[in-house]
């Protein structure tokens, strides 16, 4: 249970609009969801596809290892979506 003074109270009865919208904002940035945590793995590659595959990257303004982890991201999920459908 949370107690807040007749101090406190006043105050937040006193704020704009925006400060409310600022507060509530800030207040989720700080309890949202952390991100999972990434683990660093080696991975060997043909360094042809590795460089073909950065230089694709580049060109579509994504960082190739960004990108990486989009396409492993969507290869997971597909793969749930067909579980789901096939039970």
């Amino acid at each position: 249970m949370q107690l807040f003074t007749d101090e406190y109270l006043a105050q937040c009865r006193g704020m704009t609009p925006d400060q409310v919208i600022r507060f509530l904002e800030d207040f989720r940035k700080l309890h949202a969801k952390r991100p999972a945590r990434s683990r660093l793995i080696s991975l060997k590659v043909p360094e042809d596809l590795l460089h073909a595959f950065r230089q694709r990257a580049e060109l579509a303004g994504v960082p190739y290892q960004s990108q990486i982890k989009q396409l492993m991201r969507e290869w997971v999920l597909d793969g749930r979506e067909r579980t789901d459908q096939d039970g």
